[in-house]
């Protein structure tokens, strides 16, 4: 029958060891360590067990613990060896665990973004991640990268085109092909189930963003020019967007620093450009006007065209589009689609080369030898067609080209 109480360990004083029964002793140690022993034999020889230490080990856990190993020694196992080799097979599963985790494919694809994020912009790093989170990693996520099969890859891309999301998946399919050269690169697979779904998804009918051109194009200026009801803020966003032909998200977040006055350019730095390159938009008259009258309603600092709410933060990106719905465009027309009409009417009309009109939209030249020779910018040139067409769109609304250059500058 057991001998100790609990009181008897409390109130034990080292040095000491005292028998708890079947070879169990509870021991204080001369350097005032407290722990419990088991004493046994085994093939004719005695051997000793640190059965826990106590507190951490209580009497009743004590006592379990001595019983189990009893029943080792019984069986001609040595408690600490078999301690040592469960410890040993904990290690195992747990290095197993974690290659298993540093092969999922979800770790693989964070660690694909990680590397990459140097290269996006914040926005894009996070468009990749969710669409990752929302369509795959639930899916696929912690399987190892090299056992995912095309079958696989083929039911997300499948559910997703089921919900109408045909740009969606093509962005998944392109984000998980990725992911799947970088496990390769990375040591991590050998093969890429991704790269054999081409053309596996449902076409997409391309839609071009609505536009408008000469009497339709002038009725709308007209409308944002006389429109009571718009913010100044938006009205202002819409013609300056109109006479740059930049995309909405490039005018929403521009700010003074870009702008040069003196030269009349406005320098949109790589990270807010959808092809991660700088640009130099070239300013005419008319742009310039539009500046100068933010300037005044609003000052010369931080963004050009602040959110009404919070002029620390960039008006929302629903804001000029909804302004255009509300003034009865809906399907007609977008903010987008002042890139349109000045791509058409440009290449119709202006008399400049198609390369000049295409830097001026931002757009990369595919050859790249091409590409690389026409660096020069086309600035003269891009300056030129862009006081033209602000000249075309003053005519388109006023009739006339009545805006002066010294009274845009405040002269």
């Amino acid at each position: 029958m057991p001998k100790l109480t609990v009181l008897d360990i409390r109130n034990a004083k080292g040095p000491c060891r005292l028998a708890d029964g079947e070879g169990l002793f509870f021991e204080i140690t001369a350097k005032g360590a407290k722990r419990w022993l088991y004493r046994f034999k085994l093939a004719g020889k005695n051997g000793m067990f640190v059965v826990g230490r106590y507190p951490a080990l209580s009497l009743k856990d004590a006592r379990l613990s001595h019983q189990k190993a009893k029943s080792l020694v019984s069986q001609g196992i040595k408690p600490a060896q078999a301690r040592r080799d469960k410890k040993q097979a904990n290690i195992g599963k747990e290095k197993e665990k974690k290659d298993l985790r540093i092969k999922s494919f979800q770790y693989v694809a964070l660690e694909w973004i990680e590397q990459q994020r140097q290269a996006w912009s914040v926005a894009h790093a996070r468009a990749v991640r969710e669409t990752l989170e929302r369509d795959v990693f639930d899916n696929i996520g912690k399987q190892a990268v090299d056992s995912i099969t095309p079958p696989e890859v083929l039911r997300i891309l499948r559910k997703i085109e089921k919900r109408g999301s045909l740009e969606i998946a093509r962005k998944v399919l392109q984000r998980m092909n990725a992911v799947f050269r970088y496990a390769i690169q990375t040591g991590r697979a050998a093969y890429n189930p991704a790269a054999d779904m081409q053309g596996v998804l449902k076409a997409k009918i391309v839609e071009h963003m609505p536009a408008v051109y000469d009497k339709e194009l002038s009725q709308l200026l007209k409308d944002i020019s006389i429109n009571t009801k718009i913010n100044i803020t938006t009205k202002l966003a819409l013609q300056f967007t109109a006479l740059t032909a930049c995309r909405s998200g490039e005018v929403r977040n521009a700010r003074w620093d870009e702008i040069y006055l003196a030269e009349r350019e406005w320098h949109i730095p790589a990270e807010r450009m959808k092809m991660r390159r700088p640009h130099i938009v070239l300013l005419s008259v008319q742009a310039m006007a539009i500046l100068h009258r933010a300037s005044v309603l609003f000052g010369n600092k931080g963004l050009l065209f602040p959110s009404v709410r919070d002029p620390e933060k960039p008006m929302s990106d629903n804001a000029m589009s909804k302004a255009l719905r509300d003034m009865g465009y809906r399907g007609i027309a977008t903010p987008h689609g002042f890139r349109s009409s000045f791509s058409s009417m440009s290449h119709e009309r202006s008399g400049f080369a198609s390369e000049v009109i295409e830097k001026a939209l931002a757009h990369e030249e595919k050859n790249k030898i091409k590409g690389a020779y026409n660096r020069a910018e086309y600035l003269e040139q891009r300056r030129q067609l862009m006081e033209w067409w602000g000249n075309r769109l003053q005519v388109l609304e006023h009739g006339a080209e009545i805006i002066p250059l010294s009274r845009v500058s405040g002269n």
